[in-house]
């Protein structure tokens, strides 16, 4: 095959560097009222940390070797003789010892590592060309098809294009929420966000078929088909007839082909595989929701207005990025499971930066960012996670408005919504 050279950093190439025109100072306070984290810096100092920035990527970038490509071939390979070694014991899952199928436990656990694995830190930092600089054919961000419901070419789209472009901007960056959360003040209030906490939970347990109609854009497509040109409507259906064949593909290897190899063994164990890449599946699900909700959702975390990136510079493209995510601080095994998108800081300023490096330059970019009275978000898994939660139940409530209650603004959303006048407000 041929492979496309190396890729650029996901910087958007709308950009600009450099400009004799001066953007005026940013407003001291947000349109919620928050104050504005970035107000006290002038352009000048902006630039300086994109510049700052700029070393610290090209220090590793250039120093990317032997060692770099031993790490991701090793996970590899780990991950592969994980899913073997799991499957195999699967095999055998309905065998019984002393009232439990040890087999069963075994296989389950190892599948659901190995998933996790394959999508986080093999999956995602692949495709994002973290790895393109080996030219290794196996190991590029053009061949790398992931197990996962959605087709690695429309997540690729979805994420790398419009999410790493338009990280945290209110109205552009479909990862805010995902359509179905208000996650942020800023955005505005319907009926349909009152039930979010429900809506969440369902989210993570489907977590990777919520990820495939989301890189489909189908939500979108329900909402605007009626004034999608027939250009637009040939191409949804090209994407979706894609996205059912990987659904189809995903579905049939782990809930058919599995489960009839074990058949063949005699021991019944078919239905007990099937179970276990049930249970695999859900446990990837549940794990990869958590830690991607944790990088942009949390306490602390900025959003962005549309208008504030009209003619965005380097550094505030770079700015943008460490005040729109947060980390999760743990051990280097739970950075490996989380695909090192424990940084997601480091993660969204060199998106296609080896992701075994991030931890290296986390403590630069923390002291960049304290050096510039700017909030390093950090926590825990237990805090990062109860934050998200916390905020997705409180942000499921209108805002408090003075002259009335939140519960008169839910009344008469529902009263408009029956009356079939919109009150439950368009996600898309």
């Amino acid at each position: 095959m041929t492979l496309a050279p190396e890729r650029p950093t996901t910087i958007n190439s709308r950009l600009r560097v450099d400009s004799d025109t001066r953007r005026p100072q940013r407003p001291e306070l947000k349109k919620s009222g928050r104050p504005n984290p970035a107000a006290h810096l002038t352009p000048e100092q902006i630039e300086e940390i994109g510049r700052e920035l700029d070393v610290i990527r090209a220090e590793v970038m250039d120093s990317r070797g032997a060692s770099d490509a031993a790490y991701i071939r090793k996970v590899i390979k780990t991950q592969r003789y994980l899913e073997m070694g799991s499957r195999a014991a699967l095999l055998f899952s309905g065998v019984k010892y002393k009232g439990i199928r040890p087999m069963w436990w075994l296989g389950t656990a190892g599948l659901s590592v190995a998933k996790i694995l394959e999508n986080m830190e093999i999956g995602h930092n692949v495709m994002h060309g973290q790895w393109d600089w080996m030219r290794d054919p196996k190991i590029h961000s053009t061949a790398w098809e992931w197990d996962h419901a959605s087709p690695s070419e429309q997540w690729k789209h979805s994420h790398n294009q419009i999410h790493h472009t338009f990280t945290n901007v209110l109205g552009r960056d479909n990862d805010l929420g995902y359509g179905i959360l208000r996650v942020d003040e800023d955005q505005k209030w319907t009926l349909f966000y009152l039930f979010q906490p429900v809506w969440h939970v369902a989210n993570a347990l489907m977590f990777e078929y919520s990820i495939a109609a989301y890189d489909l854009e189908l939500g979108g497509y329900l909402v605007k088909r009626k004034r999608m040109s027939e250009e637009d409507k040939a191409e949804f259906r090209k994407n979706a007839k894609a996205t059912v064949a990987k659904i189809q593909a995903q579905m049939t290897k782990d809930y058919v082909g599995h489960p009839a190899l074990a058949a063949a063994t005699f021991t019944g164990s078919a239905r007990h595989t099937l179970t276990a890449n049930i249970v695999a599946n859900l446990v990837r699900n549940v794990w990869s929701n958590t830690v991607i909700i944790c990088g942009h959702f949390p306490s602390g975390i900025e959003t962005f207005e549309k208008t504030s990136i009209e003619g965005e510079t380097r550094g505030e493209w770079y700015l943008r990025q460490m005040l729109g995510s947060g980390n999760i601080h743990g051990s280097k095994a739970m950075h490996v499971m989380t695909g090192n998108l424990s940084h997601q800081i480091e993660h969204h300023l060199f998106p296609d930066m080896p992701s075994n490096r991030y931890a290296e330059i986390a403590p630069k970019i923390r002291d960049l960012m304290e050096r510039h009275d700017l909030k390093y978000v950090t926590g825990s898994l237990p805090k990062q996670v109860g934050s998200v939660y916390k905020k997705v139940v409180e942000l499921s409530l209108p805002p408090k408005r003075e002259g009335t209650t939140r519960r008169a603004t839910i009344l008469r959303a529902a009263k408009k919504a029956l009356a079939g006048k919109g009150g439950a407000g368009r996600r898309y």
